[in-house]
């Protein structure tokens, strides 16, 4: 069974999201037999290339809130990753252009590792304390951290135009599949998962979507 995510670095709910469904992947019988796929989507396509800015100032005035009403909102999503054992900087957080970060994780895809890319990423957005966007060394320390060569990143980096096109493809696939907002989960071409769910909600998906791929039904 394939199951294929779209998601965002930007996005607090495919933080969130991501980690659940591996937390409901991880307690699945067939774990083993699902082929798990991410894929870009960037929920600012219209940023200008390495730009960064405050995230609550970004959020106040893309939905009309006050700076309090944004700052407050991250406030509940931290209280909220802390239910799920993961850590949310929600004060002096950067936002920005993550289609750099969208390329590496195609390229650490090359070698069966783009989980680990993008995991390290929404790690170091939200969990870590140090600006991330607009700022191609950070990318490049993020990734030597998580064990890809050094010398191989900044060559992704120094070249636009690399895994541009596989990034581009996912996004059109999106617009196809009618993903208007991430986390988007697909499983089999079949069934939808759209937003941050708990943990059992995607076990759940994930056993419906095996009866599915399999031709059986619950109990079988």
């Amino acid at each position: 069974m394939t199951v294929e995510i779209w998601s965002d670095i930007n996005c607090p709910f495919c933080y969130l999201g991501v980690h659940q469904f591996l937390e409901g992947l991880g307690g699945f019988d067939h774990r083993d037999d699902v082929e798990v796929i991410h894929r870009s989507f960037e929920l600012d396509p219209t940023q200008m290339r390495g730009a960064s800015g405050d995230v609550v100032a970004h959020l106040a005035d893309k939905y009309g809130f006050t700076l309090e009403q944004a700052a407050e909102g991250e406030r509940q999503l931290a209280e909220k990753a802390a239910e799920f054992g993961l850590p949310y900087i929600s004060s002096g957080r950067d936002y920005g252009d993550s289609f750099d970060m969208h390329r590496l994780v195609h390229f650490a895809a090359e070698t069966g590792r783009s989980e680990d890319m993008l995991l390290a990423l929404l790690h170091a957005n939200f969990g870590d304390e140090r600006p991330l966007f607009g700022n191609p060394e950070r990318l490049v320390q993020v990734a030597v951290d998580e064990g890809f060569d050094e010398a191989a990143v900044r060559e992704v980096l120094a070249d636009p135009d690399r895994y541009a096109e596989q990034v581009r493809t996912d996004e059109n696939l999106a617009r196809e599949l009618k993903c208007q907002g991430v986390p988007y989960f697909v499983l089999d071409r079949h069934f939808v998962i759209s937003g941050a769910q708990p943990a059992e909600v995607y076990a759940d998906a994930l056993r419906q979507g095996w009866e599915h791929h399999t031709g059986t039904e619950s109990g079988d």
